[in-house]
């Protein structure tokens, strides 16, 4: 049988999405499949997906018709082409165009809009899946929405997040003191500051834990467009409430918390809920898409937009050791139960030989 050949591509709108496909490149090349990845050159040096084997053709992140010639010219000779996001999924079916050539989508998270851009982002959703032959997406209610957009074929994928050991760094003791956290709890909340991740209602809690005995430290780590009005607001309010911005010690930062939180409006595989399990660290967040799912009975869930039951569980937590404890020893047992890189890579790899044949 001659060598399965695909293509993957990346439009870069999503990190967990580029995480990915480099992992999914890797575990392909590693099975013997040709792998070309077609992404722009920014995300090559981020990932450096031909350290793997695979070969990297760069396009840009548009459908202009360069980019698109760019990317029906790598597609020409593949046995399947693998899209991942809706955009990327687009510019692979004008691509492909009438070409016998099967399209793969990933759909790892879902955009939200307002207005007339929420109609178009309906239209490219389904341009998107209706394109594809298959359509894997990371969580149930992802399913139901691929199968409500016309596609043909939609199943449940879940994503393993690569494992994130804990770079060599100071001890937690040393992490909390760093932030003045020592005699103090420590609530962490990590993802870029936008608006449907829900730091709003994070700062209304906050406000309510200003009543505690020892006041606890809000550290959220990540950057983006809402940070000067989440700053103007901590700072008019006087909350407890530090923006540390991006990190490379987000990992460390987390092991040392007393509890996470997750505020979002939609999460599908949230990479913040698997590093807070696996670090053992207990988790608030809320029970919106694949969340619930993903996290079972190990983190407390609480309604989106609901300050006052986010504020609650949290305090209800900082005041009970032993509860902290169980959801910490359940949260590594849930761990156990996800899918690895492995399992990820074989599945879809099962799914290419079904459309290749």
């Amino acid at each position: 049988m001659s060598q399965l050949r695909t293509v993957q591509v990346v439009g870069g709108g999503s990190a967990g999405s580029s995480t990915h496909a480099g992992s999914l490149a890797a575990g392909l090349v590693a099975r013997g499949v040709r792998v070309t990845v077609c992404a722009p050159a920014a995300l090559d040096r981020t990932h450096d997906f031909a350290a793997s084997g695979a070969h990297f053709a760069p396009v840009p992140r548009r459908s202009d018709p360069a980019a698109v010639a760019a990317l029906r010219a790598a597609c020409a000779d593949a046995d399947v082409v693998h899209a991942h996001g809706l955009h990327a999924a687009v510019r692979a079916a004008l691509a492909i165009g009438c070409r016998p050539i099967p399209l793969v989508v990933t759909w790892h998270t879902r955009a939200h809009a307002e207005g007339a851009r929420r109609r178009l982002l309906h239209l490219l959703e389904r341009r998107a899946v209706r394109a594809a032959a298959v359509v894997l997406a990371t969580s149930s209610d992802l399913v139901d929405r691929a199968r409500a957009r016309g596609a043909r074929d939609a199943r449940l994928a879940p994503v393993a997040a690569p494992r994130m050991p804990r770079p060599p760094g100071p001890p937690v003791d040393k992490v909390r003191a760093e932030l003045g956290a020592v005699e103090r709890p420590l609530i962490v909340a990590l993802g870029t500051l936008v608006p449907h991740h829900g730091y709003g209602t994070l700062l209304d809690a906050a406000a309510a834990w200003r009543l505690l005995d020892p006041v606890p430290l809000v550290a959220v780590v990540g950057e983006g467009r809402e940070r000067a009005a989440l700053r103007r607001r901590i700072t008019a309010e006087g909350l407890p409430v530090e923006l540390l911005g991006d990190r490379t010690d987000a990992a460390a930062l987390l092991a040392a918390a007393d509890v996470a939180v997750l505020p979002s409006r939609w999460e599908s595989r949230s990479t913040t809920a698997q590093q807070a399990l696996r670090s053992g660290v207990p988790l608030v967040a809320t029970a919106v898409g694949g969340t619930p799912e993903l996290v079972g009975d190990a983190a407390v869930l609480v309604p989106y937009e609901d300050a006052e039951a986010l504020a609650a569980e949290v305090a209800r937590l900082l005041g009970d050791p032993a509860e902290r404890d169980r959801l910490a020893a359940e949260g590594l047992r849930q761990a156990a139960s996800w899918p690895t890189e492995d399992d990820t890579v074989a599945q879809v790899l099962a799914v290419y030989d079904e459309l290749a044949r």
